[in-house]
């Protein structure tokens, strides 16, 4: 029988977002700067398997970057959890 210390879990942070044509992108080179639509003190959105389940900020942890969760996402009531066949 898994256990929950056995599922591994996606996490993905976005900070922004920038459109740009894509021979622009192609011409970017090391050190290149993409602006993007936010700010510094703006969330950054949290998904897991890329589904929205938190916002959050940046904050330096020593020489590391991480995230302190500000809101964590309502789970629609559209949302079920899977079913499985069998005994749990």
């Amino acid at each position: 029988m898994a256990t929950f210390d056995e599922i591994n879990v996606d996490i993905s942070v976005v900070l922004g977002a920038s459109e740009m044509p894509v021979h622009q992108l192609l011409r970017m080179g090391r050190g290149a700067v993409i602006d993007l639509d936010v700010s510094e003190d703006d969330d950054v959105l949290v998904y897991a398997n890329k589904t929205l389940v938190a916002r959050g900020q940046v904050v330096l942890l020593g020489e590391r970057i991480g995230i302190s969760i500000t809101e964590v996402m309502l789970r629609s009531p559209d949302v079920r959890p899977m079913r499985t066949e069998g005994p749990l």
